[in-house]
Order: structure tokens, then sequence, then C-alpha cells
């Protein structure tokens, strides 16, 4: 790989940190090419990209954004890296459940929406929700109160025809 192409990953790594609300990085240590290739399209359908890049590149687009500095110890080893824009908590999720399956692609650590995690919170970043499942979570709740409230003037309206049936009967016999 010469200069310029070193250079243009460089720029495409910093973009993706740029444009990305979570970054991870996994250890792929021990993956067949088969599996990876299931992981990525995991990753895909869920927005995700992953990708393997040289560590000392993206290192060097650490340095040159100069944000995730902490990533910077983990890189280390058979580095991917997971680039989430909408659901930050999607490769997590990925990550766990391959790992729990076949106890490889571990996490190595990650940023999320600016805070750094290390690889020993796989299993509560996992469990959080997304936003679509917050989103919705919300919005239950807040029909919640609306239909009781529909329900309640349904009762009372039922209650008082209920009432004058009884006194129309009453005043018929």
């Amino acid at each position: 790989m010469n200069r310029n192409e070193k250079s243009n990953v460089v720029s495409d790594v910093t973009e993706m940190m740029e444009k990305s609300t979570a970054i991870f990085l996994t250890d792929y240590n021990g993956i067949n090419v088969d599996d990876i290739n299931d992981l990525r399209n995991q990753f895909r359908n869920e927005g995700v990209k992953y990708i393997v890049f040289k560590n000392t590149l993206f290192k060097r687009a650490l340095e040159e954004s100069g944000k995730y500095e902490k990533l910077a110890d983990h890189l280390v080893g058979m580095t991917a890296f997971a680039f989430a824009d909408e659901n930050p908590v999607a490769p997590a999720k990925i990550i766990k459940k391959y790992f729990d399956k076949n106890k490889k692609l571990s996490l190595k650590a990650c940023y999320i929406e600016g805070e750094y995690y290390d690889g020993s919170n796989l299993n509560t970043l996992a469990s959080l929700p997304s936003k679509n499942d917050l989103v919705a979570s919300i919005i239950g709740s807040i029909n919640a109160p609306a239909s009781g409230i529909v329900g309640a003037i349904n009762a009372v309206m039922r209650d008082l025809v209920s009432v004058i049936d009884e006194v129309s009967k009453t005043k018929a016999a």
C-alpha cells in the first residue's frame, strides 16, 4: 500500500468516526471467512459498517480526529471495527450473540455517544434497548394515560345509560 492509499484510508476512517454515534473494536482472531461474512451481513442489516483496517492506520486516524483516544490502547492483534450510525447498541447485541455461541469475537472496547466502555461491559451494553425500542416505550407510556381516560369516560357513560335504563324500567312498571 503506497503513501496515497494509506492517506486515503486514514481520511476515510476519520470521516466514518465523525459520522458514527458508536465505534466498537473487536478481536476477530480464530473466526473463519464464512462466519466473518455472516457477521458482516448481520452488521449491514442493522446499518453498521464492519471493517478491518491496519491498526497503525486506525491509530493515525484517531490522532487526526483528536477523539476516542482510549481506543489506541486496544490496537493490538487482529482488530476489526464496527461503526454504528442509527442504532448505537446494535453492534453490542451482534457481538454478544456471536460470542455466546462461539466464544470468539470479543469486544475490546467501544465509544457510544462519546462515552468510553471497555470489553468487560459487553453484557450491559447488549442489554440496552435500541433507540426504536425506547421511542416505542415512550409512545406507549404516553398513550397509556390517554387510553385510560377514554376507558374511564366510556365507563361513566355506560353506567349513566344503565342508570337511565333502570329508572325508565322502574317508571314503566
